[in-house]
């Protein structure tokens, strides 16, 4: 039984197994389409986010990104009187790179958003030192920098250091475990020369 909905009168169909397959073929393309469509987008979304996270979407990241910019050159940093320890990895994966520490900085107990106590930076393979990260230290705490609570390394440590509070700030790497995680599981430490003997 057929009736007329709003003027339109409906039509009976006959589909065979050779109609389906046509339709079917007729529609592949736009559902291939449409799904590459949908994944660059997601993949471009993604993209931005990461690019979001990095810039403009954290105020204390942001900050220390405008007041540390000088340290994307490394000379800039030893010229500054910090020098560099051995690349930092974690046990579970990922790392923090190479510090360069400004012994100076951590002795003072000051907190200053323009002069970290270590900048950070994950080693090339061409060798060139990218910057990704400054490090807060101080051995006077509990301490804070733009809201955020340091986090406490306790005596012995793997740093030879005494007790002391530290703040690491993602600035200019994303970090997926958190903008002031220590370890970042997109850095690596893997490209490190040996050192000359």
């Amino acid at each position: 039984m057929t009736s007329a909905i709003d003027g339109i009168k409906p039509h009976s169909a006959v589909v065979t197994a050779d109609s389906q397959r046509s339709v079917l073929r007729r529609r592949a393309p736009a559902r291939r389409l449409l799904a590459g469509t949908v994944l660059l987008s997601l993949l471009a979304g993604g993209a931005m986010a990461q690019e979001a996270m990095v810039a403009g979407n954290n105020p204390l990241a942001d900050s220390v990104r405008e007041a540390n910019a000088r340290f994307a050159d490394v000379a800039v940093a030893v010229s500054e009187g910090y020098a560099p320890i051995p690349c930092v990895s974690g046990i579970e994966g990922g790392a923090m790179g190479v510090h360069y520490v400004n012994g100076d900085l951590i002795n003072d107990e000051k907190i200053d958003l323009t002069h970290p106590e270590a900048v950070m930076y994950e080693p090339g393979p061409d060798g060139k030192m990218e910057l990704i990260a400054v490090e807060y230290i101080t051995p006077k705490g509990p301490a804070e920098l733009g809201g955020h609570l340091f986090s406490f390394t306790n005596a012995p440590n793997r740093y030879g250091l005494p007790a002391f509070y530290e703040l690491h700030v993602w600035a200019w790497r994303q970090n997926p475990t958190g903008a002031f995680a220590d370890m970042n599981p997109d850095v690596s430490c893997d490209v490190v020369p040996m050192p000359a003997k």
